[in-house]
């Protein structure tokens, strides 16, 4: 029997332990080995994926201004309350066309702001920095036509006689005396507290508002008043380009019928919030409630029916909104000075007229901000939205074949395919005359159309009013008046940039019969 020798177990243990010790060697060893060759394997793998995305983009590139995966269009709000409805069918569009919301507190980098408060006091700093590219609904200046006291008192065509209160308490006094037929209005820019009163229950002292003549024979419909809001964009100032939303337009009724009159019961003669809605209106009704007929179409129908002729009311509506223009232009100019980027404000307002009993037209007031919220007659939601996507449409917001954003502008072959320099050349013949080739023709107006005339903001301007004029949708051209070819009205009062970009559409015309009337 072999005796036990202490020293056998430790033996026994040391070469069991070196070959656990070696055996977990390689088994780290293995496993590094693995892992190292799945490493290799996904760096491999994504190099292939790289070699392919490079193979995709050089055979399949993204067309240049067109903005990558990680982009895209943005906008930002600058009003009160902006997520309490009011705003809702705004937001609807602009989401509708692919754009995200942003915060201007946040981002410089938006592509569009909707102010429905006026920007350029509060936040001008942000409207001094703004870069090319971005654009903003409101010009600077756009109080010149939207105070009520100052449009009130402008003295132009188809506005009431008014006065402002004191500095032409007088003159409204001799006026009553020598009209002592005549109603009036008290009236400030907040236009609460309308109603008619004598002369001597009026406050001719206090300043700040403004005594209106009041228009005491309306037309009716239904024994009801009403008011007409035609939404006008401006799209340009120098020089003036001004657009209708043609296709359609808002009508509001006085909630009670005018007659018998009483000049204590406003709902006889105020158009205000609690409107009644044109589809209640009897003689309306059957056109919109029933056939689904447009305010505008309904509105026509009926005065037709009547033996007259609602162009002729629309076309003295169209005239009068460019009077307020081309009075106030001047100071748009001396305004939007201030602003690095002149083509980056648009802006879109509504006029709110009213008609007497011959279909002579008022203008009542001009909405720098016009409500566009259905809370209180959701059927007026298409009304709205159209007229935003319209608006939208035409300055570009609201794109077509090119994507773009703030931080990915168009390149040149993507703008060229849009619009090129062939596309806003016109009066070819004048252009290749003898007149018009010397070296100081660019001095002559007939001449300063042609393209080596034309200077790079020149043709910027031009690819504008181009763009505009094929993204029209459902608004008009109010100005420059849409020409007919062959007429070489060259209107002398308008100013020189007024009268180049009159005869650039003149000049469309001719050679193209769809940019005509």
């Amino acid at each position: 029997m072999e005796r036990y020798k202490p020293n056998s177990f430790k033996r026994f243990d040391s070469s069991g332990s070196g070959s656990f010790l070696k055996w977990g060697r390689m088994t780290s060893l293995i496993i590094t080995v693995l892992f190292l060759g799945l490493l290799i394997t996904a760096l491999n793998i994504w190099q292939l994926s790289s070699l392919q995305a490079q193979h995709y983009q050089a055979e399949h590139a993204v067309p240049e201004g067109q903005p990558g995966s990680d982009s895209g269009q943005t906008y930002v709000v600058y009003a009160k309350h902006p997520d309490s409805g009011y705003l809702k069918h705004i937001f609807n569009v602009l989401e509708r066309a692919g754009y995200r919301r942003a915060n201007y507190n946040y981002s410089e980098n938006w592509d569009i702001m909707w102010a429905h408060d006026y920007p350029f006091k509060k936040i001008r700093e942000k409207m001094l920095a703004m870069k090319k590219g971005q654009k903003v609904n409101k010009f600077p200046g756009s109080g010149y036509i939207t105070n009520k006291v100052n449009l009130a008192t402008s003295g132009l065509k188809n506005v009431p006689p008014a006065f402002s209160i004191p500095k032409e308490k007088d003159k409204l006094l001799n006026y009553a005396k020598a009209f002592p037929d005549k109603l009036f209005v008290q009236k400030s820019n907040n236009h609460r507290g309308i109603q008619i009163q004598g002369l001597s229950q009026l406050d001719l002292d206090t300043a700040g508002s403004f005594v209106q003549e009041y228009i005491a024979n309306p037309f009716l419909i239904d024994g009801h008043k009403f008011d007409i809001g035609i939404y006008t964009t401006v799209t340009s100032i120098n020089p003036l380009r001004i657009y209708v939303h043609h296709s359609d337009a808002l009508l509001r009724f006085c909630p009670e019928k005018y007659h018998p009159f009483d000049a204590s019961n406003k709902d006889k003669y105020v158009v205000h919030d609690d409107y009644l809605p044109s589809w209640k209106i009897p003689s309306f009704s059957k056109y919109m409630k029933t056939q689904g007929f447009s305010f505008t179409d309904t509105l026509n129908t009926y005065i037709r029916g009547l033996g007259r002729d609602p162009e002729k009311v629309w076309e003295e509506m169209y005239s009068t909104i460019t009077e307020v223009y081309e009075k106030h232009e001047e100071m748009f100019i001396k305004a939007i000075s201030h602003y690095p980027h002149k083509d980056a404000f648009f802006e879109m307002v509504r006029f709110d007229f009213v008609l007497d009993d011959q279909l002579n037209v008022y203008l009542m007031e001009a909405n720098m901000s016009p409500n566009l919220s259905s809370a209180h007659f959701p059927p007026n939601k298409l009304l709205y939205e159209q007229v935003v996507h319209s608006l939208l449409r035409l300055v570009g917001v609201v794109q077509g074949s090119v994507r773009w954003d703030v931080l990915h502008p168009p390149g040149e072959e993507a703008r060229n395919m849009m619009v090129a320099d062939k596309d806003i050349l016109t009066f070819p013949n004048t252009c290749t005359s003898e007149q018009c080739s010397g070296f100081t023709s660019c001095s002559q107006e007939e001449c300063d159309l042609c393209l080596p005339c034309l200077s790079t903001e020149d043709k910027k301007m031009l690819k504008s009013a181009w763009l505009e004029q094929v993204n029209r949708h459902s608004t008009r051209r109010i100005f420059p008046v849409p020409p007919t070819r062959g007429d070489s009205n060259n209107s002398t009062n308008l100013s020189r940039a007024n009268r180049r970009m009159q005869r650039w559409f003149q000049g469309k015309c001719e050679l193209d019969l769809n940019w005509c009337h």
